[in-house]
């Protein structure tokens, strides 16, 4: 079975676009617990940083981590398509 490596890349974009609003709508809700778990994620203690979150950033966010996601997406596609090519017996 081959995959569709457009189709691919453009739902794990779309599904990374997705997260990346989510995320940034709980940053802006609750600052302190999405602190405390991206400490407890990274194993860090992340208490005495702050959150800088503008529209800009969110923007920016948004697009790049959209792109890398899609072209991740793509990529995985592509290689599992190569390794499963049938083999000359």
């Amino acid at each position: 079975m081959k995959l569709d490596a457009n189709r691919l890349g453009i739902s794990l974009g779309g599904a990374t676009a997705l997260i990346w609003i989510i995320c940034s709508t709980l940053v802006a809700i609750l600052p302190s617990p999405m602190m405390l778990i991206t400490g407890h994620m990274l194993h860090a203690n992340m208490q005495d940083l702050g959150w800088t979150l503008t529209l800009a950033g969110f923007f920016v966010g948004l697009v790049s981590w959209t792109i890398c996601g899609t072209a991740t997406g793509w990529l995985i596609a592509k290689i599992y398509n190569r390794l499963t090519k049938p083999t000359a017996a």
